[in-house]
């Protein structure tokens, strides 16, 4: 196998399938990126069985071929590489030879038929949606997901196809963050999926490449074709992601939003956000909360803490309820303002044991757990 390939194309492509690769891979191969070289441009995959990601760079490919390489090494030994052009060459006992003005490179492979093929699909649900659309929607909820192993189920985020809508959920008990968008659904095509916390982010990290992207499912897997705008990085074609999903029947969260709230707020995100933020600075690990008041025409935000003091920090709204006091895990109110970019937010209150609510006018709720004063 041999090709020549421009240097800033080939990290750029070896950065896209980097992060799948963990620490500790269990099979030496899982460590690996498997290069496979034809007509003019070279695929890079890598693995770890539950997540797979494929893209394709382009090459001057002078011979076709295969190896496997470790991904990690090989991509700090690119991004140092001195000049743009780069040779590689690789014999049948998978050495591999790479070259670039004064440098070259020996580097141990290992051939391909130990590298475990990613699935292929055939029977799938699928829908095409915009990347930019689905980067805004799993914004608005990831941080919302569990990070707790023993409830595997809330580790990571539950796409449900129904009913005209898509609608993405992430909880992890204490609070539930939830945003819809319309969408036509077909009935033989309606389903849902929990989408590994892993792959989230890094759907997420490549959701920017170019307009559209297909997603197909069915109940052990899901794959995600994400279309590339052909730009100056030298991807060619769309890069394919490839999940294992969560198994398992994701909690009714219809029945955690509440059915009344009997206080809602019109609030400046921004100004909310920098006030409950510089409150939340002297909260410590014991005493973790902020404490929201409503009186007439005013929100108070207050935190105390022994260790570090008190802070009050004060808003005028238009509000004529009654006075009413709940207090909040400050982390749980600054993640959906700080997810959300529209400037105008709802907050909806009942009494001070209930739930609060964050509502935009763009079907996003996220209901948050109170802390007891």
């Amino acid at each position: 196998m041999k090709f020549k390939i421009n240097r800033d194309h080939f990290s750029n492509g070896l950065a896209q399938v980097l992060n799948v690769v963990g620490s500790k891979a269990t099979m030496p191969i899982l460590s690996n990126v498997l290069i496979e070289a034809e007509k003019d441009y070279i695929c890079l995959t890598t693995t770890n069985l539950d997540l797979g990601i494929r893209c394709k760079i382009k090459a001057e490919v002078k011979e076709g071929g295969s190896v496997t390489l470790p991904v990690k090494r090989l991509a700090t030994i690119v991004r140092e590489l001195p000049n743009i052009d780069v040779t590689f060459d690789s014999t049948p006992n998978h050495q591999v030879k790479l070259s670039s003005g004064g440098s070259t490179f020996k580097i141990v492979g290992i051939g391909k038929e130990e590298f475990p093929p990613l699935p292929e699909f055939g029977d799938e649900k699928n829908f095409t949606l915009e990347q930019a659309e689905l980067t805004s929607m799993l914004k608005s909820v990831s941080y919302a997901q569990s990070s707790d192993e023993t409830r595997y189920i809330l580790n990571g985020v539950y796409f449900n196809f129904r009913d005209g809508k898509l609608n993405l959920v992430a909880t992890d008990g204490r609070r539930l963050a939830l945003i819809s968008k319309d969408l036509e659904v077909l009935p033989e095509n309606a389903g849902s999926i929990i989408l590994p916390a892993k792959t989230v982010s890094e759907l997420t990290r490549m959701l920017d490449k170019g307009e559209k992207l297909k997603i197909a499912f069915n109940d052990r897997r899901a794959s995600f074709q994400i279309n590339t705008d052909k730009d100056s990085s030298g991807l060619v074609d769309s890069i394919y992601l490839y999940s294992k999903v969560v198994e398992g029947n994701y909690p009714n969260y219809q029945q955690v939003i509440p059915k009344e709230t009997h206080q809602r707020i019109k609030l400046e995100r921004e100004l909310f956000l920098e006030c409950v933020h510089r409150a939340a600075l002297v909260t410590s690990e014991k005493s973790n909360s902020v404490k929201i008041k409503l009186s007439s025409n005013l929100l108070e935000i207050t935190a105390q803490s022994p260790d570090f003091g008190e802070a009050h920090e004060s808003m005028a709204i238009a509000y004529s309820g009654p006075d009413l006091q709940v207090a909040f895990n400050p982390a749980f109110v600054i993640d959906p303002l700080k997810a959300l970019t529209k400037d105008e937010v709802f907050f909806e209150l009942k009494d001070e044991v209930s739930p609060g609510v964050f509502k935009t006018l763009e079907n996003f709720i996220c209901v948050i757990m109170p802390v007891r004063l």
